[in-house]
């Protein structure tokens, strides 16, 4: 049976691309990743986006971007899910090339968040919360997770200034990435004097918001030309898991169950327990989503994972390293493209061209996205393929 391969990736750099308009961004990172794949062309496009239909006044992606990128008469279809809509949407293009229907697929995350200016933008991103429940009655997505970290102190009595840590290690990381929006090391003067957000969430506690778009060519491994001049990523696990949409109607918030059920789900597929991966690409667009994650995927125990960040075992010399490139919070936070742009960064660290951010071992990588406070929560396994393991 032919693998599923990642078979090229592409993508710009992530920041306020005023001079782009979504199709452009789109096209440019679709583009770069078919050269990348020896000229694969798709038969199918799968669409991450979220906020595209407020925010830029424009639905119908599939359509749009296929005739953009120059793939005409293919399949082209958006998925939402929020934060999690670029990862959502490799997940459909891995079932679409696991089932046999489809041989060649694109992933395209894509985001132009500085289309909408002002407040309205907040509540477009906060519509991926309850509206009637939530949104209606003035809750915001840095609210929620303010609620969260609230929760975490409280319980597990962790030491507040121990979440300093989670940005720190971002932004050191971040330097090593041509495309993060923030290549600079944070100190923690700067994040602990940092204005609050939403006490006890501080400005340094949140990944900002961001333009962007990322690519992805999903094939059958022999479907793949010869001589591409860079390794292949094979994709051994992909699930899907929600969780209720609404953070007060769960048993625990703090236990973040679609994240944990997604991982074993992924992990029991590709045949490997979570510590059998070298590096985790985990969704930090708070601070407090990081040791929830943590814990969700077995890495820690009930409010343990904050010490994870004390003794190195995060950093990229580390036992399990995070955030390997910058994650959500100094590479930046592009929304519905931010799964896609996880990809293509575990994929850079497979196939061992992370430049200066490359790890010294990566040859199997756990990559979740969130949507919400794990209201859904979309976990892969990827592993550096040589066409015979």
């Amino acid at each position: 049976m032919p693998e599923i391969v990642i078979a090229g990736i592409g993508q710009i750099p992530v920041g306020e691309h005023w001079e782009l308009s979504l199709r452009s961004q789109a096209a440019q990172a679709l583009l770069a990743a078919k050269k990348d794949a020896g000229g694969l062309q798709p038969q199918a496009l799968y669409i991450g986006n979220f906020i595209g239909s407020t925010a830029s006044h424009q639905t119908n992606l599939g359509a749009l971007l296929a005739d953009w990128s120059g793939s005409w008469g293919i399949e082209g279809v958006t998925v939402e899910a929020a934060g999690a809509s670029g990862a959502g949407a490799f997940h459909l293009a891995y079932m679409a090339v696991a089932s046999g229907f489809v041989e060649v697929a694109a992933v395209l995350g894509v985001e132009k968040y500085t289309d909408m200016v002002g407040p309205g933008v907040e509540g477009a991103i906060a519509e991926g919360g309850d509206y009637d429940y939530e949104l209606a009655q003035g809750l915001t997505p840095a609210g929620q997770a303010a609620l969260l970290m609230q929760r975490y102190l409280y319980e597990y009595h962790a030491p507040r200034e121990a979440f300093a840590e989670f940005p720190l290690l971002a932004h050191e990381n971040a330097a090593a990435n041509p495309n993060a929006m923030y290549r600079k090391p944070l100190s923690r003067k700067a994040y602990e004097s940092a204005a609050m957000v939403c006490d006890p969430l501080g400005l340094m506690d949140v990944a900002p918001y961001a333009d962007g778009a990322a690519a992805v060519i999903l094939a059958r491994s022999d479907r793949v030309p010869a001589g591409l001049g860079h390794g292949l990523v094979r994709v051994t696990g992909s699930a899907v898991t929600i969780d209720t949409l609404a953070l007060h109607d769960r048993e625990n918030p703090l236990a973040f169950d679609a994240a944990r059920i997604s991982a074993q789900r992924a992990c029991r597929q590709a045949g490997i327990l979570p510590g059998d991966v070298d590096f985790f690409e985990l969704t930090d667009a708070y601070s407090i989503f990081v040791p929830l994650s943590l814990e969700a995927a077995g890495f820690a125990g009930a409010g343990e994972g904050w010490k994870l960040g004390q003794d190195g075992s995060l950093r990229r010399d580390g036992r399990l390293p995070i955030l390997t490139l910058g994650g959500f919070k100094a590479r930046g936070n592009p929304l519905g493209a931010a799964g896609v742009y996880q990809i293509v960064e575990a994929a850079l660290q497979l196939r061992g061209e992370a430049g200066a951010g490359q790890l010294a071992k990566a040859r199997r990588a756990l990559v979740q996205t969130l949507g919400g406070p794990a209201s859904t929560a979309v976990t892969h396994v990827l592993e550096a393929w040589n066409g015979r393991n």
